[in-house]
């Protein structure tokens, strides 16, 4: 029988969240649906535990920082494991990020416990610290000898042991889904008594399958040391990267460009055969030997063989005239690395056309390529209470990810339309009432007098009111004692037929935006 190797990075959300964030020791959880799916071992420490509401992880450790779930980055994250295991040994399942399987390769590595000090070792050069193996007959087995070992080490299960290493393990392991909530049939079984694997071992299969059906039987099995379900390998992912060498290497753009025409053209046609296209790629250029120039390129479509060219082109332009190139030496080797692949489906032209002109892709494109990736970018909307919040400048090529759902209900937003110009900075403003008292707003949102003359900006002059809307409170962040806002919105209409939005701070008047 062949034996499994299960790999297991406990707390897998909060190191994928270190990795993309940059978080440094401090507590850290990472939360979905309100409650902790998975916290650090400082948080661990404070008290906070899996399943805990927000507030009460919070209160347990005020220091604690929160991250929404991203399964998405979970899997991206885990994906560079994947990879790195599949350099060592082919056929490697996936369970979920943070954990996967594989057949033992000890017969190469001189012993099963050699094989997972080689795999630790380059997990660890990875940067992933807590890493823990384990060795058995069976998944199942296998899954529980690596929730067992300490960090950066392993536990091997001895062939034909499963049962005998099962025999004392609570009933709640049983539960593997991994959302952390407790099956009916092992609730069950608790309540009945059987509190470890060995007891619920000991009765009878055909029993256990009248009682408890399928489900049941299946985890008799299980408790019982039998194997179970194999390890299902995934297909190695394609390799893309396409690679083009010039011996002896080349020092003029035009003479690179066009000799890279024809494997950007086999790049392209090999993403259209897995109907792909890339819509980020990253060129490295390397003069010497070594890689001298590299730039992450992104389109709002997809690449094209022109497209590829195009950017070589550019990243390899003189920043000065009578320069030989961006590089400063003959170049060896030029490499397309496609950093984003998503079927061809969701760009393809619909019925009667559409998206951008592509002699206005490329000329952004080629602008974006000299003053900088930031540097050019375009407009999307995303939520908010404040027009100022609702906009979101997104670097051109890149989709717009708010950070703010603009479906989400935003008490206090001003009704549309919205208004046209949106001040960087809001400008100092006057309001009065008829006998030129101040005008204000209480704590339950009531406005202590008409409107009935104001002023929209230093030096402008004075207006009557001709009508006005309003107020809309906002009480924003009343959790935070520093950060806490109190406002109220207005709009407000001058006799010369100008409009303004206006916002009123402990008795200050901002004017905010202006409709046209």
């Amino acid at each position: 029988m062949s034996r499994t190797l299960v790999l297991w990075a406990p707390d897998w959300p909060v190191v994928s969240v270190a990795a993309q964030l940059g978080a440094g020791g401090g507590p850290v959880a990472v939360l979905s649906k309100g409650a902790v799916l998975a916290c650090s071992q400082s948080a661990r420490a404070e008290g906070v535990r899996r399943g805990m509401r927000r507030r009460d992880a919070q209160s347990r450790c005020p220091d604690l920082v929160l991250h929404d779930h991203q399964p998405d980055a979970d899997a991206r994250a885990f994906e560079e494991i994947l990879l790195e295991l599949e350099q060592l040994t082919p056929g490697v399942a996936p369970l979920r990020p943070g954990l996967c399987a594989l057949h033992v390769p000890s017969r190469f590595y001189g012993g099963e416990a050699e094989a997972g000090a080689v795999i630790a070792e380059r997990l660890v050069a990875l940067g992933v610290w807590d890493i823990r193996i384990g060795v058995a007959d069976g998944l199942f087995v296998a899954e529980q000898a690596a929730r067992r070992a300490p960090a950066q080490d392993s536990v091997v299960v001895p062939a034909g042991g499963s049962a005998a290493f099962l025999r004392d393990l609570p009933i709640d392991v049983l539960d593997t889904g991994g959302d952390g909530a407790q099956s009916s049939t092992v609730s069950l079984l608790r309540r009945m008594g059987l509190t470890t694997l060995g007891h619920f071992a000991a009765l009878p299969a055909a029993d256990v399958h009248t009682r408890f059906g399928s489900h049941g039987a299946l985890l008799h099995r299980l408790s019982s040391g039998q194997a179970g379900r194999g390890v299902s390998r995934r297909t190695v992912p394609p390799e893309l990267t396409a690679t083009v060498a010039f011996e002896p290497p080349l020092d003029r753009i035009d003479q690179i460009a066009f000799s890279l025409r024809t494997t950007a053209e086999s790049f392209v046609t090999a993403l259209a055969d897995r109907a792909a296209v890339c819509t980020a790629v990253r060129i490295e250029i390397d003069t010497d030997g070594s890689v001298a120039s590299t730039r992450r390129w992104v389109h709002p479509r997809w690449f094209s063989a022109t497209d590829l060219v195009d950017r070589v082109r550019w990243q390899l332009a003189p920043e000065r005239p009578g320069e030989r190139g961006a590089v400063g030496a003959p170049v060896d080797a030029v490499r397309l690395v496609p950093e984003v692949v998503e079927p061809l489906g969701d760009h393809a032209d619909s019925l009667f056309g559409g998206g951008l002109d592509e002699q206005v892709e490329r000329g952004v494109a080629r602008v974006q390529g000299l003053v900088g990736h930031e540097s050019v970018v375009s407009v999307a909307v995303q939520g908010g209470r404040g027009p100022a919040e609702r906009h979101l400048l997104v670097p051109w090529g890149e989709k717009s990810v708010a950070a703010r759902a603009a479906v989400s209900p935003w008490p206090g937003q001003v009704p549309p339309p919205a208004p046209a110009t949106v001040f960087e900075r809001p400008q100092e403003a006057w309001v009065v009432g008829a006998e030129g008292s101040s005008v204000g707003v209480t704590g339950r949102g009531v406005v202590t007098g008409d409107l009935a003359r104001f002023r929209p900006a230093v030096g402008s002059e004075w207006l009557p009111v001709a009508s006005w809307a309003g107020p809309w409170p906002v009480d924003d962040q009343w959790w935070d004692q520093a950060a806490a806002r109190r406002i109220a919105r207005f709009q407000v209409v001058g006799v010369d037929g100008s409009a303004w939005l206006m916002i009123v701070e402990n008795g200050q008047w901002h004017t905010e935006a202006q409709y046209d």
